[in-house]
């Protein structure tokens, strides 16, 4: 229990209790002026009856402010409720715009990947034939040199032997 709750119990039990210890005083009729005219009536039962209808208000008034409170609350839970649920939708919108754009990177550097694949290879048998005619080349180039270093050797015996015939 709160401590408000208990020192509002506390004052009640207290005012009940003065009350019935002075009932008969609470009785006694007095002359009351009213402004226009005088009454005899009981001055403790008139000021108790006060105090009932005082915190009978004042019931009121907090189951008043109780409600519209609990109104208040009721509201602002659907209105955060459907915010939260817009703020679920906006996430989901933003992961699958997410994904969208990922697979779009991904087909794109795939794509990319797959061309510049192509490319090397394409320079790679390039650079092969290039590198195949220049042995064919220098092949070539050995053959006809040993060719004609056979020639001299040839020519050169030939002559060497006709000298030595000669």
């Amino acid at each position: 229990m709160k401590t408000r709750t208990l020192f509002l119990i506390l004052v009640l039990v207290a005012i009940g209790g003065f009350s019935a210890l002075n009932w008969n005083a609470f009785l006694t009729p007095t002359s009351l002026n009213l402004g226009l005219a005088e009454v005899q009536a009981p001055l403790g039962l008139i000021m108790l009856g006060a105090l009932v209808m005082v915190a009978a208000v004042f019931m009121v008034y907090i189951l008043y402010l109780q409600t519209t409170v609990l109104l208040d609350t009721r509201q602002h839970t659907k209105e955060l409720q459907s915010n939260r649920k817009l703020a679920d939708q906006a996430e989901a919108s933003r992961f699958t715009e997410l994904r969208g754009f990922l697979e779009a990177e991904l087909k794109r550097q795939l794509t990319q990947d797959a061309e510049s694949r192509a490319a090397v290879v394409a320079r790679i048998d390039q650079l092969e034939r290039d590198l195949r005619t220049a042995v064919e080349q220098s092949g070539n180039s050995l053959a006809a040199s040993l060719g004609e270093l056979e020639d001299r050797l040839d020519r050169g015996n030939k002559d060497a032997t006709h000298t030595l015939l000669a």
